[in-house]
């Protein structure tokens, strides 16, 4: 009977001895897992959100010193360029208007035939002899026939854009449109005109180009401008 009691008694300690050993096995490996998962969790997070936030800084950083770029550079170039711009025009101007205007003494005028066609043209040109430099105004003022006294037309669109200043020895010229070239033309000989500058009342006699002169309709004559280059009539007119 004492036998009997004592082994059911040591039974039921072993017993208890091993439920305490598995819990506290069981206590142990889950607080070892739950320990391992944690810095796991850490080093997956950390990466992922600096790699987020450095890809954003870059990005906005870029955008940042590509726009300071741009504007840099259009509001300095555009100021730069029209600021220049509006220098050099005003100083040509200023040069323009204090160079004395060209007068039948500072030039001499001579007359050719246009070489190629239109062949209804002929070129005047007015060379600065004066030895120092004038401005030569609007257009010539031609007459072509002693029977015609009235100015020769000019035509507008031949105006050059900026006054046309000579240098002493430099030419200008004007092309003069003498006739349609027809055959049933009302043309009449010349073998000499007048020619006056603009704002000189001085007449200068052209002899007109040929050993027998041109002949003139004075209903479809033209006069250019005076510019600078030589130009092509039927450009103009």
């Amino acid at each position: 009977m004492i036998t009997t009691m004592h082994r059911s008694t040591l039974i039921a300690a072993v017993g208890t001895a091993l439920a305490l050993s598995l819990t506290a096995c069981q206590g142990d490996s889950d607080t070892t897992s739950s320990s391992s998962a944690t810095p796991a969790a850490t080093v997956a997070s950390t990466p992922a959100a600096a790699a987020s936030t450095g890809g954003k800084g870059s990005d906005a950083s870029d955008a940042t010193g590509s726009a300071g770029s741009a504007n840099s550079k259009g509001s300095d170039g555009s100021q730069g360029s029209a600021e220049a711009g509006g220098s050099t025009g005003s100083a040509g101007e200023q040069v323009a208007a204090s160079t004395p205007v060209c007068t039948a003494g500072d030039v001499r005028v001579t007359a050719a035939r246009q070489d190629g066609p239109p062949y209804t043209h002929i070129v005047l040109t007015a060379k600065n002899t004066s030895g120092h430099s004038c401005r030569l105004k609007g257009f010539p003022h031609v007459q072509l026939l002693e029977s015609h006294k009235q100015d020769v037309p000019a035509v507008a669109k031949s105006k050059p854009a900026a006054p046309v200043v000579l240098a002493a020895g430099a030419p200008a010229y004007a092309l003069v449109k003498v006739s349609d070239g027809g055959v049933d033309e009302d043309n009449e000989p010349v073998s000499a005109f007048s020619v006056m500058l603009e704002g000189d009342s001085t007449v200068i006699a052209v002899t007109a180009p040929g050993s027998e002169g041109i002949a003139a309709d004075p209903a479809k004559a033209l006069t250019g401008y005076w510019t600078p280059e030589l130009r092509n009539g039927a450009d103009d007119f």
